[in-house]
């Protein structure tokens, strides 16, 4: 995609091609071209309009149905953040006085879209002449371009003293290959110019990757890991006024789609803690808890432990066991039938004596390779188990167990 593309889109014939792109995208790609071919459009603009139509297909997830009506990249929305997110996030900003914003590194918009729907002044600036002009459209579209703008530009250059509060989503994919960049040294723009923007503006927040190392997290600065659905989707910091706690887990479920009125009702929960406390150790009991990844990310499994009255069986696994089922957002819950060291020749022998054929395999410390066991198992039968994986007191351990409904 290119500007003078993204122009014709921006047509009555572009919208006409668009239209017709979304009648016939999500099957063959080549006999959805030729289809639009067929109906006299130029081959230029009908494979423009399929790959559009293509992307907003991927997008509803995030964004709902305003997907429809976006333009979008490949990279741009690999890494654009989910509508449920980032109202969320917006909302905080909205409750903690932000009136405007800077969004440096803005990308297709969705943050300062969320942004400017809680009533935000947000001034984009993004480096990528044709993602600038995306986001541009993309706030056009949303009926919001009165409070997103969007400008081409160096985010380093950008005067923070207009506005009262910063978010900054450095670019984390190589620009051309689309590969992910795991050193932040080697974001756009550079990590320190990232951390250095909370010395400037006292509120700032930052989007980064999940996997962050904590020891980047700035001095004082908030870091929350969000999930989505039991998917670990970003992590944030949120720096000077906007911290609120060392380290939060948000854990958001399963809710409606975002609509055009709203973010939806997906429920939300949120774990705080200091992100240094250990939880106490002890033996396998009756129940097990896998934690939500962003319980884990965010070093919050001790917090979780005393909720559930819960301990360890290895300091350095991060499942949890209790005597007894609490319902908890923040962790699935299963009893335990069997804890066996592990043995490939033993496991296999149990399960074909209980007729077990369906398994779903979980692990943490093990380096085994579910579908390689899937495969050594030969199961057969008609009823189901879990197996988990993991380190009893350092020993390879499998835990046999059935999940606990609610």
């Amino acid at each position: 995609m290119d500007l003078e593309q993204l122009a014709a889109l921006r047509t009555p014939e572009g919208s006409a091609a668009l239209a017709a792109a979304a009648e016939v995208a999500g099957g063959d790609p080549l006999a959805a071209a030729a289809r639009l071919r067929s109906a006299g459009l130029p081959a230029g603009l009908a494979a423009a309009a399929l790959t559009q139509a293509e992307l907003r297909r991927r997008a509803v997830g995030k964004f709902g149905p305003e997907a429809a009506g976006m333009f979008l990249t490949r990279p741009g929305l690999e890494q654009a953040t989910r509508r449920v997110v980032a109202d969320r996030r917006a909302a905080r900003l909205r409750a903690a006085g932000v009136r405007t914003l800077a969004d440096l590194g803005c990308g297709l918009g969705a943050d300062a879209l969320a942004a400017a729907r809680a009533g935000i002044r947000v001034y984009g600036v993004e480096a990528d002449p044709v993602t600038a002009a995306m986001a541009a459209a993309n706030a056009e579209a949303a009926g919001l371009a009165d409070l997103f703008t969007v400008e081409c530009g160096d985010a380093t250059a950008f005067d923070v003293t207009r506005v009262d509060a910063v978010f900054c989503d450095p670019q984390r994919r190589a620009t051309g290959t689309g590969r992910r960049i795991f050193d932040p040294n080697a974001y756009s723009p550079p990590w320190d110019f990232v951390t250095g923007l909370a010395e400037r503006v006292p509120r700032t927040v930052v989007k980064v990757a999940p996997g962050l190392d904590h020891a980047l997290i700035p001095a004082g600065a908030e870091a929350e890991w969000v999930s989505v659905a039991g998917d670990l989707v970003e992590a944030a910091l949120w720096c000077g006024e906007l911290a609120e706690v060392p380290r939060r887990a948000t854990v958001l479920k399963e809710g409606p789609p975002p609509n055009a009125a709203g973010s939806g009702a997906a429920p939300c929960h949120q774990l705080t803690g200091s992100g240094d406390a250990e939880a106490p150790v002890g033996a396998v009991r009756r129940y097990v808890y896998d934690p939500d990844p962003a319980v884990v990310r965010a070093h919050l499994v001790a917090e979780l432990a005393a909720e559930l009255s819960a301990t360890l069986a290895d300091p350095s696994i991060a499942y949890l066991y209790a005597d007894a089922p609490v319902a908890t957002p923040y962790a699935r819950c299963l009893e335990v039938t069997d804890v066996l060291p592990f043995s490939l020749k033993r496991l296999r022998a149990l399960l074909r004596e209980r007729r077990v054929g369906r398994v779903e395999i979980l692990k943490r410390g093990s380096a085994l390779e579910p579908e390689q066991l899937r495969r050594g198992l030969k199961l057969a039968g008609k009823a189901a188990a879990s197996l988990m994986l993991t380190r009893v007191g350092g020993a390879p351990t499998v835990l046999i167990c059935q999940p606990v409904p609610g």
